[in-house]
Parts: C-alpha cells; sequence; structure tokens
C-alpha cells in the first residue's frame, strides 16, 4: 500500500512524485507512456535547461529522478480506479496499485468522437463508463465503439449483464483480443441515430443498424473515465477540482493537462507540485 499513488509519469506525475518522497512518504506511479510530451522535438521554454531537450529526454530525466529518490514505477495501462471508503486501488493490464490517497496526471483527454449527434446522446444512451451504467442494460443489446485494451475492458464489464455486445470500430482493425461472443463490425460511421435519445448508428454505406445503448471507448482512459469510475463528480465533461486539485472524493487529485487549461510543460509541474502538497497535507491531517 502506497502514501500516494500517482496515475502518469509526465511532467506533472513526476513532480508530484518528488514532493511526496521528499516528504518521507512511499510513492507508486504507473504510467502508460509520455504522452504528447514524447513526441516534442525540442523544449527550449522550460526554466533551468542548460540546453534544448527532447521530450523523450526531459522524460527520461524526470523518471530517473523519481527513481533515485525511491519511488517505484509500474509501466501499465490502467483501466479502473476504485474508492473502497478508505483507499484506492488502480487496476491495470498487469496488475493492480493500492494507495491512500491518489493524484491523476494521466495527461490530456482524448479527443471523444465527433460523431454527429454523439454530444446531445451522452446521458440518454451514450455512456464513457461500463461500470457505472451497465446496470441500466440489463438484458439489452449495446454497442462499444472502440478497439483497443479499453474497449476490451469495457466489453468485458458489460458481458456480465447484457445481452450482446458489439464492437464498432468505425474503419480501425481490432488491437486486442475481444471474446467470440462479440460481434466486431469494421464499417465506417456516419453518425447516431435518434432525436434527443440514443437509437442507433448510421453506417456509411447507407445502412442503420438499431442498439439500446453505446459505450464510447476510444484509445485509452482518461482522468475523466477514472474519476467517474471512482466516484467523483464531473460537470460537461470536465472533472469538478477545487483550489487545491482535488475532486469531489476526499483524497483524489487531479494535475497536469488532464485538468486543461494551457497545456504546457511549466504549468504541469506547477500543478503536480500543488496536487502533491495537498495530499501530503490531507494524509497528515486524515490518516495520522
Amino acid at each position: 500500500m502506497a502514501d500516494i499513488l500517482i496515475l502518469g509519469y509526465g511532467p506533472a506525475g513526476i513532480s508530484a512524485a518528488l514532493y511526496g518522497l521528499r516528504a518521507g512518504l512511499d510513492v507508486q506511479i504507473v504510467g502508460k507512456d509520455g504522452g504528447a510530451l514524447m513526441k516534442a522535438h525540442l523544449i527550449q521554454n522550460y526554466y533551468g535547461l542548460e540546453k534544448p531537450l527532447t521530450g523523450e529526454e526531459l522524460l527520461k530525466v524526470g523518471k530517473k529522478q523519481a527513481l533515485e529518490l525511491g519511488a517505484n514505477i509500474a509501466d501499465d495501462e490502467v483501466m479502473d480506479l476504485m474508492f473502497d471508503g478508505k483507499d484506492f486501488v488502480a487496476k491495470g493490464l498487469v496488475g493492480d496499485y493500492h494507495g491512500r490517497v491518489c493524484i491523476m496526471a494521466t495527461g490530456a483527454a482524448r479527443k471523444k468522437h465527433p460523431l454527429p449527434g454523439m454530444a446531445e446522446m451522452e446521458g440518454h444512451g451514450v455512456s464513457y463508463c461500463a461500470v457505472c451504467d451497465s446496470f441500466f442494460y440489463r438484458g439489452k443489446n449495446v454497442a462499444v465503439l472502440g478497439s483497443g485494451e479499453y474497449a476490451l475492458h469495457e466489453t468485458e464489464e458489460l458481458l456480465q449483464v447484457v445481452s450482446s455486445v458489439t464492437l464498432l470500430t468505425n474503419g480501425a482493425e481490432p488491437t486486442a483480443a475481444f471474446p467470440d461472443k462479440v460481434r466486431v463490425d469494421k464499417r465506417h460511421l456516419q453518425g447516431l441515430v435518434g432525436e434527443g435519445a440514443f437509437q442507433g448508428v448510421h453506417y456509411e454505406d447507407g445502412t442503420e443498424e438499431k442498439f439500446d445503448g453505446l459505450f464510447v471507448a476510444l484509445g485509452s482512459a482518461n482522468a475523466t473515465d477514472l474519476a467517474l469510475k471512482a466516484g467523483a463528480a464531473f460537470d460537461q465533461g470536465k472533472l469538478v477540482l477545487d483550489e487545491n486539485l482535488q475532486t469531489t472524493l476526499p483524497g483524489l487529485y487531479a494535475a497536469g493537462d488532464c485538468t486543461g487549461g494551457i497545456l504546457q510543460v511549466s504549468i504541469a509541474v506547477g500543478e503536480g507540485a500543488r496536487a502533491a502538497l495537498a495530499a501530503i497535507k490531507y494524509l497528515r491531517e486524515n490518516r495520522g
């Protein structure tokens, strides 16, 4: 059991880890990759750099700092985040990770699929959380939009209660091994069917197919997805955070690009520090 569980090892996550480690706390970091920073050619506008570094080089320096101070770092993709009323558990493809508090630093939220009607139908047949909403589709026929490991995770959750799951890849090839009982449809989508509430999808070939619900699982689970699964509130697609970057769930914080705003390394580092300082104070005041 770590004192601080940090999801993501970009600038925000590593910054939070450094503060937690310097406070003498046990820190567990879980990350999948370096996100957008991995693709940055040269970082030239960050304080203290003797010479420009690539995004990949900066990430390596940060991880080395955290490791030398005693952090545990796991390379894993987190699918679920749960809160049992006391501690947090992040469930990954490789293992489970526990923390007394949790800081989400998973990078910028992925873009939602620009299908006509999707935004209007969120909460009316379109969902982003199988754990949260599968109960409402007991014995019904649903579709999952996605093609990777996260889509597989949501599919497996749904299969426990629904009648059938159809995977809609929108032209992409599946990158995960889906169960045989899941029908995979690779046709390109044109839009959603329904007025005010989701009723099905419209394919580019001109045909339509009816479904009782649509679960969107594109890419990897982002901070909003994970916070929602844990029980925190969000408003208009964004996490509800206080001045200390704490969600509505005590002990759960967010930092960096996943909070929105200016997507810069300097901002992410600062938010990582803010979240960590708040988490350290919370642990000392509430957890002994």
